[in-house]
C-alpha cells in the first residue's frame, strides 16, 4: 500500500507498518461501492489477509490507531459484504484497542507501549475518529464495555482537549494512577496554545461521530464550537493552512487533507441539524466549497506521474515531514468526501 506521505507526489510503499496503511483499502471499497465493479476484488482480499496478519502477529500495534486501521479495513468490508470473518476481525481488533485503555483517567493512551514513560497517559484529538471502532464491537456483541470506554475517551476530550475558546490541543496527558489531568500540548501543531488544522477537522468528524453512536446532544454543540471555529479561519478558497494561527498573506503551507477531513465532518454533523436551520445549510455549503476548491485547484491533474489524488498536505511542519505533498489520508478523506456529496452513503465510520 501506500506510505503516509508521498516524496516529490510519488508514495513509497509501506508494507503495512503504518498507522496509515488502512487508507489504501478504504479508498479500494470507495471505488468498489462508488463504480459496482468487482475488478478491485482481488486486491482488497489481499489487503484484508494482510490485515489479518497484522493483528494475528501484533506487528506495530502500538498506539491508538488500531481504529483507524480495522475501521477501513474489517468494519469496511463486514459493511459492504457482510463478510462474519471481517466482523470477527474487527472485534479481535477492537479487544486489542481496549488493551489501550486506561480506567483511571478514562482515556485511550494514544502512542507507545504501556510502560513507555514519555507517552505514558497521553490522549490525542485524533482518537475520535479510532473509538467508532469500539462503539462498533459494542453493537455487534452487545457488550457495554467497549461502549462505556468509548464514551469515557470522547467525554474527557470534551473536557480537556477542547478550550473554551472552541480551539483544541493536539494532545493531552493525564497521570494514569491518579487519573489527574496534567496539561495539554502539541505535537504537530504550531506550538502549545495554537490550532493545528488537522486536529480541529478531527474534532469536527469525531465529535459528530460520537453523537451518532451515543445520542448525547452536548457532542453536536462540541461539533458546532470546533467547526464554527475552523470556518472562521479559512481562507478565500476555503482551503485551510496547516495550522489556524496562520491566515492570508502569511505564506505558510496550506493543509488540504485536513480540509477534506472537515468536509466528511461538516457533512457528518449537517445530517444531525434540523432541516431548516441556517447552520445545516452553512455547513453543507462550506464543505461543498472545499470540495470544489480541492478538485479545480489542489488534485494532481497535471502531475501525471504522481500516484496520489491532492497535492499540498502536511504530515508534519514541525519536523519537516511531508510538507506539500500528497498524504493517503487526505487522498481517502477527499474521495470520501466526494462520495458524501454526490450520494446517500453508508458510513464506514
Amino acid at each position: 500500500m501506500p506510505d503516509a506521505a508521498s516524496t516529490k507526489l510519488i508514495y513509497p510503499e509501506d508494507h503495512n507498518q503504518e498507522w496509515t496503511s488502512s487508507f489504501w483499502i478504504g479508498e479500494l471499497f470507495l471505488a468498489k461501492e462508488l463504480s459496482g465493479s468487482k475488478k478491485y476484488d482481488a486486491l482488497i482480499e489481499t489487503q484484508l489477509n494482510e490485515f489479518k496478519k497484522r493483528l494475528d502477529y501484533d506487528i506495530e500495534l502500538d498506539h491508538h490507531d488500531i481504529g483507524f486501521l480495522y475501521i477501513l479495513s474489517a468494519v469496511a468490508d463486514y459493511k459492504v459484504t457482510g463478510s462474519n470473518q471481517s466482523k470477527k476481525m474487527a472485534i479481535k481488533a477492537a479487544n486489542r484497542l481496549m488493551t489501550r485503555f486506561n480506567e483511571a483517567s478514562g482515556i485511550i493512551q494514544a502512542w507507545g507501549d504501556l510502560e513507555d514513560k514519555k507517552e505514558s497517559g497521553r490522549m490525542i484529538i485524533d482518537c475520535l475518529m479510532n473509538i467508532p471502532l469500539l462503539y462498533f464491537a459494542s453493537n455487534v456483541t452487545g457488550e457495554d464495555k467497549y461502549y462505556q470506554a468509548a464514551y469515557r475517551h470522547a467525554k474527557q476530550t470534551q473536557k480537556y482537549i477542547l478550550r473554551e475558546d472552541s480551539t483544541t490541543y493536539h494532545t493531552y496527558f493525564f497521570d494514569k494512577v491518579s487519573g489527574e489531568a496534567i496539561k495539554g500540548e502539541t505535537a504537530q501543531g504550531y506550538s502549545d496554545d495554537s490550532c493545528w488544522s488537522r486536529g480541529q477537522a478531527w474534532g469536527i468528524y469525531g465529535f459528530a461521530l460520537s453523537y451518532r453512536y451515543t445520542g448525547d446532544a452536548s457532542f453536536i454543540q462540541s461539533a458546532c464550537e470546533v467547526a464554527d471555529y475552523f470556518i472562521s479561519k479559512l481562507p478565500a478558497d476555503y482551503v485551510c493552512y496547516w495550522d489556524l494561527v496562520f491566515g492570508e498573506g502569511s505564506n505558510q503551507p496550506r493543509d488540504t487533507s485536513a480540509a477534506a477531513i472537515a468536509a466528511c465532518g461538516l457533512l457528518e454533523l449537517a445530517k444531525y441539524l434540523p432541516v431548516l436551520s441556517d447552520k445545516k445549510r452553512e455547513y453543507e455549503s462550506v464543505a461543498v466549497n472545499i470540495i470544489q476548491n480541492l478538485a479545480t485547484t489542489y488534485t494532481t491533474e497535471a502531475y501525471p506521474e504522481s500516484n496520489g489524488l491532492l497535492i499540498e498536505g502536511v504530515y508534519s511542519y514541525p519536523e519537516n515531514r511531508g510538507v506539500n505533498e500528497c498524504m493517503i489520508w487526505g487522498d481517502y478523506f477527499y474521495l470520501e468526501a466526494l462520495t458524501r456529496a454526490g450520494q446517500v452513503w453508508n458510513s464506514y465510520w
